[in-house]
C-alpha cells in the first residue's frame, strides 16, 4: 500500500474533524481567528485528497509520486498546522511556518505538472 494513500486518507479524516471543530468549537472566538482555522481545515482536506490520489495520478512508486507526495504531506503539516495554531491560540506569531507550508503545497502542484513518471 502506498504511504501517500494511507497518509492522505488519515489526513482527510482529520480535516473533517478539524472542520467540525472549527464550525462548533470555535464559537465565541474572534471571527478572524475562526476563519484562519477554517482555512487550515479547507486546505488540509483538498490537499489530503490530492495526496491520496497522487499514486493513481503519477503512477505507483514513481519519482513524481514520491516528490509530490512529500511536498503535499509537508505542506499540509506546516500550512494547516500553523493555521490551526493561530486559530486556537489567537496569536498570529505562532503561524510563521504557514508560508513555508504554502510554498510546499505549490511545489507539490508543480511536481505533478513537470515531473515524469
Amino acid at each position: 500500500m502506498q504511504w501517500q494513500r494511507v497518509l492522505g486518507g488519515l489526513s482527510g479524516a482529520m480535516s473533517v474533524g478539524a472542520g467540525a471543530y472549527g464550525s462548533h468549537g470555535m464559537k465565541g472566538k474572534d471571527e478572524v481567528y475562526a476563519k484562519v482555522f477554517q482555512t487550515g481545515s479547507h486546505y488540509q482536506l483538498v490537499h489530503s485528497a490530492l495526496l491520496a490520489a497522487t499514486p493513481a495520478i503519477c503512477g505507483s512508486g514513481s519519482r513524481a509520486t514520491k516528490v509530490a507526495g512529500a511536498f503535499f504531506a509537508s505542506g499540509i503539516v506546516l500550512f494547516s498546522g500553523s493555521c490551526y495554531a493561530v486559530g486556537i491560540l489567537e496569536d498570529r506569531s505562532v503561524g510563521k511556518a504557514a508560508p513555508v507550508g504554502g510554498f510546499a503545497l505549490i511545489f507539490g502542484w508543480i511536481s505533478l505538472a513537470v515531473l515524469r513518471k
